[in-house]
């Protein structure tokens, strides 16, 4: 998957979140209340003292080289009403803009169609030298709804007016954006003075610098990404896919064709979980990436201990897991030696008197010490 595509993933997950949620019918009551993210209201409609805003801004750094162009991709979602139910439309605008020519100001529109009210709006960027000896560069983009509509003060109606889940995807042809999160030391004044209005901009493609920026309605970090287990969409991006999966498959055969009725994509949920088979099942269990294999040994008191080694757990009460308390004693077999994210090292081992430890270790599930919590029975005896 290329840098843009990820950036794709990552806004079409912003797209719906929210969309709609477990248990996906339009009778639920956490239904009833939609569109939570990136809602941008017509202005008529627009009010600070009820929450609803019709723009939003974000600014953010970049080192731009000669001739640089600016690509933005708008993207929101417009709605379609239907008889109990207002359905989604995705959109997606494409502006090309030299940095050489900024400020500009680009007018959008988006069509009525069946069941969907026309959308209007407008993107405004412009780009300012940074101070200072280094460079650099501040972007400033803002997305405007110019929607016209006779507000009557009903939120339901003005959603059907509204840019809704709006973000965009930025990225640079030559040069290179700025993390917002962890910027170098010269750029920390820059990143302190921009401003952020409903919208959030990270990097997509890696964690200090990449030629592709998300400007999301939802506060992320550098380099999102969905995880490769997911099978598909749930509508709430944030939450366990197990857990969902499992609640739906408890539905009631009404309750499934109730879901199947409200929405074409709430269908597709039950659709899937209906089908999906044990082992993409077993796989949305749980996956452990902040561990890695490292060294195929440490040593403990003088003693080297790789897998397959034996030892004796012994457990630091004090950073523990209490219910560790009741291994203290207990012998087990190293199984792998990992690290993890902050650079510290852990054993992985299976208990001795565990009946199960053989399928624990044909998946990969173990537990866990530091090398002072171990003493290899070599030592001990």
């Amino acid at each position: 998957m290329n840098v843009l595509d990820q950036a794709r993933a990552i806004g079409d997950a912003v797209l719906y979140e929210g969309y709609l949620l477990y248990p996906y019918r339009a009778s639920a009551g956490k239904n009833k209340v939609r569109w939570q993210w990136g809602v941008l209201v017509p202005p008529s409609y627009a009010s600070a003292e009820i929450g609803e805003h019709a723009s939003a801004r974000a600014e953010c750094l970049l080192e731009p080289l000669e001739r640089t162009i600016l690509h933005v991709k708008v993207r929101f979602l417009q709605t379609r009403t239907r008889l109990t139910w207002d359905e989604a439309i995705e959109h997606e605008i494409d502006f090309e803009l030299p940095l050489s020519e900024l400020p500009a100001e680009t007018p959008f529109s988006v069509p009525g169609a069946e069941g969907a009210h026309p959308l209007s709006g407008v993107l405004t960027a412009r780009v300012d030298p940074l101070d200072g000896p280094f460079g650099g560069a501040r972007l400033r983009l803002d997305l405007h709804n110019t929607t016209s509509w006779p507000s009557d003060g009903v939120r339901e109606h003005a959603l059907r007016h509204s840019l809704l889940a709006a973000h965009l995807v930025l990225s640079v042809d030559t040069g290179h954006f700025l993390s917002m999160l962890d910027p170098p030391e010269w750029a920390k004044p820059a990143v302190d003075a921009c401003r952020q209005e409903r919208l959030w901009p990270v990097l997509i493609g890696d964690t200090s610098r990449s030629t592709v920026m998300l400007a999301s309605p939802i506060i992320l970090y550098d380099n999102p990404s969905i995880a490769e287990e997911s099978p598909g969409d749930l509508f709430d991006g944030t939450e366990i896919d197990e857990i969902l999966t499992l609640r739906t498959m408890t539905l009631t055969d009404e309750e499934k064709r109730e879901a199947r009725a409200t929405d074409p994509r709430a269908a597709a949920i039950v659709d899937r979980v209906d089908s999906m088979p044990p082992e993409l099942l077993e796989r949305l269990h749980g996956a452990v990436r902040s561990l890695r294999p490292v060294e195929p040994s440490v040593t403990v008191a003088g003693v080297r201990v790789a897998a397959g080694s034996q030892v004796r757990l012994r457990p630091n009460l004090r950073g523990a897991d209490a219910q560790d308390m009741f291994l203290t004693g207990k012998t087990a077999t190293v199984r792998v030696i990992l690290s993890d994210v902050d650079g510290a090292t852990h054993v992985a081992v299976t208990l001795d008197d565990d009946p199960g430890a053989d399928l624990q270790h044909a998946h990969g599930r173990y537990r866990y010490f530091s090398p002072d919590e171990i003493e290899p029975l070599e030592v001990a005896e």
